[in-house]
């Protein structure tokens, strides 16, 4: 067999600056929407402490709510790749309108459920008798911006396959700044309190949502591609998004476990924890932005025909992939004088947290390939693979991080079986890559 020749420096260059251009505004978006909630604590905690309490029980509900969907994104991410790459815009604007209606039909069920059965939900969570009411309020109210942030998360993947990141980040940054101005304006200015908080929210959701409508209608109309809703692709995008949905739920899963794990070590650890785990998220923001890259750069080369390609693109951004755990890992040990007094200034919780975070810090360039990996194989449409390697690695997790308590160990053993976590979906990944089983070349997988 005839090895194909090693890309020339102008290769990786082009290939280094295609990364960057969809990597730097990906990362602005994805850190963008996390800051409604933000926000919306930051206007309601002036309100009294009922009602923050009330919103960051109904706040966590939806947060679950919207990434246990965000399959939208990714699975149309790399579908409409695909199309682009075989040269076939009309069917690709074709493929993310079935995204977006099928977005639409979760929406509204999500919706239906959410209406009735707001108390329950909130229960569960043991939220207090002062707290309950406001909570029920807010995750009513919000539940009504489900459906439009379900269509920005399809119609972001639809531009994402198209090679465009820029547009979701001014999306992005559009709606923050809308929710922040009408959060003011609904909770002060015309004294509805948490209900105006949420209704700013959900005004602004569905105004994203209308711009993405817009900008892929536009798209729709110029290359010829039907908008009506065809059962046949709706039926086939969520096929492709059941597997991306598996391998979500499963990460939840480790997620929810770690919290649990930590919540039985005590209140020192728990609240060490918290701060160290909002930490690890903010990072994976900014690993995801270059993954997010991987599956729009992937889906192109292998709708393309084009596996040579792949596989340097690949190659180049597990080194990016490093570079950027590296340096996150630095910047984590280098900051931790600076930031950690923000979150706490309990001497027990930074005396706690201290070595979870370097725990953190050491693992981030694991983290870094991961997460390229992943993105490799979404972007390849390799999602059935994504859910078994993820349901193995929360067959490994879970037991080893049940049994932290029960051996006397403490936070930091915790995080540690948090690295194992993420070097089980190294093996996992690794041999996935390795084989070239991913490399399934055409205009659909």
């Amino acid at each position: 067999m005839t090895q194909a020749p090693a890309p020339s420096r102008q290769d990786r260059r082009r290939h280094d600056r295609e990364i960057v251009a969809l990597a730097v505004p990906a990362f602005g978006a994805l850190v963008a929407e996390p800051l409604f909630v933000l926000v919306d604590s930051a206007i309601v905690g002036h309100l009294g402490t009922p009602q923050l309490a009330g919103l960051a029980v109904a706040a966590a509900l939806l947060t679950t709510a919207v990434s246990i969907f965000v399959f939208l994104a990714y699975a149309t991410t790399a579908a409409v790749a695909r199309r682009v790459g075989a040269g076939d815009p009309k069917a690709a604007i074709r493929q993310g309108m079935d995204g977006i209606w099928l977005a639409m039909l979760l929406g509204a069920g999500v919706v239906a459920v959410t209406l009735p059965a707001a108390p329950w939900l909130i229960g569960l969570f043991g939220a207090s008798d002062t707290a309950t009411p406001y909570a029920i309020t807010y995750l009513r109210i919000s539940s009504f911006g489900i459906p439009a942030m379900l269509v920005v998360l399809a119609a972001t993947g639809v531009l994402r396959g198209l090679q465009d990141t820029r547009t979701p980040l001014y999306v992005a940054i559009g709606g923050f700044g809308a929710n922040a101005v009408l959060n003011a304006v609904l909770v002060y200015g015309a004294g509805f309190g948490i209900a105006g908080s949420a209704w700013g929210t959900v005004i602004a959701q569905c105004a994203m949502a209308a711009v993405y409508l817009v900008v892929v209608v536009r798209g729709a109309r110029r290359h010829g591609a039907s908008l009506r809703p065809d059962a046949a692709g709706i039926r086939a995008s969520a096929q492709a998004g059941a597997p991306l949905l598996i391998r979500t739920l499963s990460l939840r899963a480790v997620l929810l476990i770690a919290t649990a794990v930590a919540a039985r070590l005590g209140d020192t650890e728990i609240a060490a924890h918290q701060i160290v785990l909002s930490l690890w998220s903010l990072t994976a923001f900014a690993l995801d932005a270059i993954a997010i890259a991987g599956q729009a750069l992937i889906g192109r080369c292998l709708g393309a025909g084009d596996t040579a390609g792949a596989r340097e693109i690949c190659r180049r951004m597990v080194q990016w992939g490093i570079a950027s755990g590296v340096l996150l890992g630095a910047l984590i040990v280098l900051t931790r004088p600076l930031f950690i007094p923000l979150f706490t200034g309990d001497p027990a919780v930074r005396d706690t947290l201290l070595p979870a975070l370097i725990v953190v810090a050491v693992t981030q360039p694991v983290a870094g390939i991961v997460f390229v990996w992943d993105g490799v194989l979404m972007g390849a449409g390799d999602g059935p693979y994504l859910a078994r390697a993820m349901l193995v690695t929360l067959a490994v997790f879970a037991p080893v991080a049940l049994l932290v308590p029960r051996l006397g160990g403490g936070l930091t053993a915790l995080w540690w079986t948090m690295g194992l976590m993420m070097a089980v979906r190294l093996l996992t990944l690794w041999l996935r890559t390795r084989s070239g089983r991913w490399l399934v070349t055409g205009a659909t997988r």
